[in-house]
């Protein structure tokens, strides 16, 4: 199965950069306008409705477009996972339903001093079996620009 993974240090306290990630504005704050996202729904563990926290639980139900080609894609996520320590943090989410066949992406936050590492990791499966598989290799052409697209964003938005 592939794996796409990135990395960045932000000049920021693992608090601010945990809060931020930890509500559903962040996501679309560090969506590239091109991937056309749009949030249809956010439901915690208990149902609730728009839930302050993305909670262990919680899905997201969004529709995306990207650069405004083809049809809307419908996508679910779900936080599988969520833990904060002294100076780690991560969370886990997957996707429920959506154009991979396969796709569980690890948040991770690691303090050193006044700045935060994040860790990006995806694990991902594309449909259409072994022409899927092959084109799975080449992932990285289309995670690339929208990781580093969310770092920036991320450095932009949280260094101040």
């Amino acid at each position: 199965m592939p794996v796409y993974q990135r990395r960045v240090r932000v000049a920021a306290p693992l608090e601010a950069v945990w809060e931020f990630h930890s509500d559903v504005s962040g996501l679309e704050a560090l969506t590239p306008g091109w991937m056309g996202l749009e949030i249809q729904a956010v439901r915690g563990s208990d149902g609730e409705l728009n839930p302050e926290e993305l909670a262990e639980g919680t899905e997201i139900d969004m529709a995306m477009r990207p650069l405004g080609v083809g049809p809307r894609q419908t996508w679910t996520s779900r936080i599988l996972a969520r833990e904060r320590g002294e100076n780690t943090a991560w969370f886990r989410d997957d996707m429920r339903d959506g154009p991979f066949d396969r796709w569980v992406h690890t948040h991770r936050f690691v303090a050193e001093g006044d700045e935060t590492v994040i860790e990006d990791r995806v694990e991902y499966e594309l449909p259409f079996g072994p022409l899927g598989e092959f084109a799975g290799t080449f992932g990285i052409v289309g995670f690339e620009p929208m990781f580093r697209y969310r770092h920036d964003k991320t450095k932009e938005l949280l260094e101040g």
